[in-house]
């Protein structure tokens, strides 16, 4: 329950004169779901907005702890603080974001992010899809389906050209965090997408997918 001075600072944020189109992606690590998000945001002028920002500030624990916690569990989201602002964003509202240090894995003391938001607001992230409160606010719900061995290597690529770590830890990573948890979390969340896109087509056609579902539900009216 929010405050009398919460209610009356929030009040002050700008927002806009009509409420966003929320859409929100899931897959699984590795899908594609950035990707698509991302163009989906370029093609509608909106705003892509990730959830790895919301992790739990672990700063209560020994380093060597915190390192051992399995981030691909929503458990590890701040689900209120997360539902509450993705909400304030799809009733048009401005907000301040946390922000979130994935080396120390806490959250930067003092520190947030002015997040506005757009006509349409994409919602992207593993957790998309399987956290209830944010199901309520989306327009369309889509989510990314691509076969574990492809979201392996893309997961390997990416972790070894980018994040600099050895084959060795992505694979352990792999088995023992991310692909547990994708089968106990993320891939039954696609029961609640209204629509499944093949994360190993072309980008263009998964688009093309999304932007004709739009049109038949009448979503468009704010592009362009």
């Amino acid at each position: 329950m929010s405050t009398k001075s919460e209610r009356e600072a929030a009040a002050q944020l700008p927002r806009l004169p009509f409420p966003p189109t929320v859409v929100g992606i899931a897959g699984c690590s590795g899908s594609g779901k950035t990707t698509l998000a991302n163009e989906m945001a370029r093609m509608l002028r909106g705003l892509r907005f990730h959830l790895d920002d919301y992790y739990l500030d672990l700063g209560h624990m020994p380093l060597e702890e915190r390192v051992q916690q399995n981030f691909d569990d929503p458990a590890m989201i701040e689900t209120p603080l997360l539902a509450r602002q993705v909400a304030a964003l799809a009733r048009g509202e401005t907000i301040d974001r946390p922000i979130y240090d994935f080396a120390t894995h806490t959250r930067v003391k003092g520190r947030t992010e002015r997040v506005a938001s757009g006509p349409f607001l994409i919602v992207e992230g593993i957790f998309a899809l399987c956290i209830e409160e944010l199901l309520p606010l989306y327009h369309l719900r889509i989510y990314v389906d691509a076969p574990d061995e492809l979201c392996f290597e893309r997961r390997m690529k990416r972790d070894i050209e980018d994040r600099g770590r050895s084959e060795e830890s992505v694979r352990y990573q792999w088995e023992n965090r991310v692909r547990p948890s994708s089968l106990k979390f993320v891939r039954p969340s696609a029961a609640n997408a209204d629509l499944i896109v093949d994360g190993t087509g072309a980008l263009d056609w998964k688009v093309e997918r999304i932007m004709a579902e739009m049109r038949k539900r009448g979503l468009l009216s704010g592009a362009g």
